[in-house]
């Protein structure tokens, strides 16, 4: 936990399920914080031109590595922010580094409201269970990070979007120990 004079300079580095609207939702949350929203996963893919899955079938893992500690790099510098980032990139090595910039908190929620938000998502293409098996694949990686030591938990499984915002807002403000003197 982060001590008492943490401020408003500190960032939130969100992982975990949120569901389908996990970027608009992190938007909001970023919004209502009044930070800046960097989206790992879409920053990596500008960065290097291409998506992530192509980068590690054309040149392998390592190369994937590089490039996100390139950016993890510039993305540390950062101050205020909202870094959207994968529980798999966290423990391939950015953990470390992100964990000095502010809290991590790591949605996650019970399998049944996971299914159900999938479900909801996917339509028909949920009921095909190769597709669902690659679906309950991202949510496993995006959880991966569960367990470890500096991660904090927020469970979502009975919040709307709206209270998903708020309760992952006010998280970052009792961690970061943010005076409400801005508004935030």
């Amino acid at each position: 936990m982060l001590s008492n004079s943490a401020s408003f300079d500190q960032n939130l580095i969100l992982t975990g399920y949120l569901g389908p609207g996990q970027l608009q939702i992190a938007r909001q949350v970023a919004d209502l914080l009044n930070m800046r929203f960097v989206d790992f996963d879409s920053r990596l893919e500008a960065f290097a031109e291409q998506p992530a899955d192509e980068i590690r079938a054309l040149f392998g893992e390592s190369r994937l590595k590089t490039l996100e500690d390139q950016l993890l790099s510039e993305i540390a510098l950062y101050r205020g922010a909202l870094i959207l980032i994968s529980g798999e990139t966290l423990l391939r090595g950015a953990l470390p580094l992100l964990r000095t910039t502010g809290p991590i908190i790591c949605v996650t929620a019970s399998i049944d409201a996971v299914l159900q938000r999938l479900h909801l998502a996917m339509g028909a293409r949920f009921h095909d269970p190769r597709e669902r098996d690659l679906a309950m694949g991202i949510v496993r990686r995006a959880w991966a990070v569960r367990g470890t030591e500096g991660v904090s938990l927020l469970d979502t499984s009975y919040l709307t979007d709206a209270g998903m915002v708020e309760a992952i807002a006010q998280r970052w403000r009792e961690l970061a120990a943010v005076v409400d003197w801005r508004g935030v």
